[in-house]
């Protein structure tokens, strides 16, 4: 597939701007849009402060340049609008794609010095408690299309940004099912895990994947733990402290002080083989979030998940069908949740995991995200004439 406009024979060249490549889920969509970028005919190039997924972008066929784009001061932000200028022109750059606030304005300058189109993804719900955050936020609607993750965000960005309908395009976050595949994680990837973690034998394992941060509610999952009728559940908690250590120990001090037995056990590269030893996979986010890519990691495995009933998750988990939803920070009612799932027979809860997979393999992919976000670049190229930049 040429990723060229019809009348232009050049190699389409496509900038993916955002702060730095660590590891976060805007990061590995960077790294798969420029794959699908290079597969499609294109050249893919990255502009960050790099990461550990910079030679990823390598690996995918992509090209990383460096520049200090994580910087939120007006000046570098200034200054950063000029160096990617200089980029777009000596590059011969066909369109930008900005996936950070901070970029964002310096790539929107940029864009309109050089009259290459732009186009955003808003990814996040971001907030708006200090003076000038709308604002600030509002670079990421500013896109000739902006692309939202879910349709809650979709929503969020008509209601705060008056966007025009017509330039939203909602383009879910997706997992590659081959990876995600229950049958092709070898038996002793999750033994060594399990080994390594020290998870006792015999006992139900709920997993809660996410960073170490209050809003993504370990708290609420430790408290539920301790409000189930059945006792014997270890909660297993998955995701980098980043630096939080006093959060962490106060979760198992209160751990500790409840009586139920909690694993803390950082950051994981092998998340599939991780969320097969759970019988359980809880995302307990207190604040909505804008897709929740852990929930269709874990449907893709065929776990049982209950998440929160708000934010992406509504639209991911189809209650008592492909998981359960429950109402945002309570503790109650995710407990009986969890005593509904554990309670089930291993043929029900298999079966249930199925149609879980099954909805993350027709919606949820990394492809579909790849082909719709091309569709979107096309979209946008066949609206502007090509001129010397």
């Amino acid at each position: 597939m040429d990723m060229s406009p019809t009348r232009e024979p050049s190699r389409t060249v496509i900038l993916q701007v955002l702060p730095a490549l660590g590891g976060g889920g805007v990061e590995r969509g960077t790294v798969e849009m420029a794959q699908a970028i290079t597969e499609a005919g294109g050249l893919a190039l990255v502009a960050s402060e790099g990461g550990r997924h910079a030679k990823a972008v390598e690996a995918v066929g992509g090209r990383n340049v460096l520049l200090p784009l994580a910087t939120k001061n007006p000046f570098g932000i200034w200054r950063n609008a000029a160096r990617l200028e200089a980029l777009i022109r000596a590059e011969g750059v066909s369109l930008v794609h900005a996936r950070s606030r901070a970029p964002a304005w310096s790539a929107w300058l940029a864009t309109r010095r050089t009259g290459v189109p732009f186009v955003t993804t808003y990814h996040g719900a971001y907030g708006e408690g200090l003076p000038g955050k709308r604002l600030y936020n509002s670079v990421m609607a500013r896109g000739e299309r902006v692309i939202a993750i879910s349709h809650f965000i979709a929503n969020l960005v008509l209601r705060r940004h008056h966007v025009d309908p017509k330039h939203i395009r909602v383009i879910h976050r997706g997992v590659d099912p081959a990876v995600f595949d229950p049958d092709a994680v070898a038996g002793e990837r999750v033994r060594r895990l399990a080994e390594a973690w020290h998870l006792p034998e015999g006992r139900p394992l709920v997993m809660l994947p996410g960073r170490l941060t209050r809003w993504k509610g370990q708290e609420v999952l430790i408290q539920a733990l301790a409000r189930m009728a059945r006792r014997d559940a270890v909660g297993v908690l998955v995701g980098a402290e980043q630096g939080r250590t006093r959060y962490a120990r106060d979760l198992m001090a209160l751990a500790a002080r409840l009586g139920v037995e909690v694993r803390l056990v950082g950051d994981c590269d092998d998340m599939p083989a991780a969320l097969l030893l759970a019988d359980a996979v809880v995302s307990a986010s207190t604040k909505p979030e804008a897709f929740g890519r852990v929930v269709i990691e874990a449907q893709a495995m065929g776990r049982a998940v209950i998440a929160s009933d708000h934010g992406g998750a509504v639209e991911t988990v189809e209650h008592g069908a492909t998981g359960w939803r429950v109402p945002p920070a309570d503790a109650d009612a995710l407990a009986l949740a969890l005593d509904h799932v554990l309670a089930m027979t291993p043929e029900r809860r298999e079966a249930l995991g199925a149609r879980a997979r099954d909805s993350v393999c027709a919606n949820y992919t990394v492809g579909r995200m790849q082909d719709a976000t091309l569709e979107v670049y096309r979209e946008v190229l066949s609206a502007h004439p090509v001129s010397a930049r």
